[in-house]
């Protein structure tokens, strides 16, 4: 059975909706155990502490990409990927304010 144009788009919002949900939910999680620090060291540092998160997350993807024998157990690419968007989305809210 062929698939209509419209539903791989409609999957995809479905997917979409549902990962930024995770996450929202993972977000709310590392809130919980290490509070507001984001904030209060973007309120110091500014972009001076976001940039090393980033790269560090990057440099995480990159490692697990290219050595696939590493034990995912600590952390897997998908969920440095997680952290990288939620990063991505904690730097957006602090340049908003």
């Amino acid at each position: 059975m062929k698939h209509k144009i419209g539903d791989n788009f409609n999957l995809n919002f479905e997917n979409h909706k549902k990962l930024c949900n995770e996450i929202h939910e993972l977000y709310k999680l590392k809130n919980a155990n290490y509070g507001n620090s984001f904030s209060e060291l973007f309120e110091e540092f500014e972009m001076l502490y976001v940039v090393p998160r980033l790269v560090e997350k990057i440099n995480r993807i990159k490692t697990l990409t290219m050595n696939k024998d590493l034990d995912y157990d600590d952390e897997s690419i998908r969920d440095s990927l997680l952290d990288l968007a939620n990063y991505s989305i904690m730097t957006i809210m602090e340049l908003d304010r």
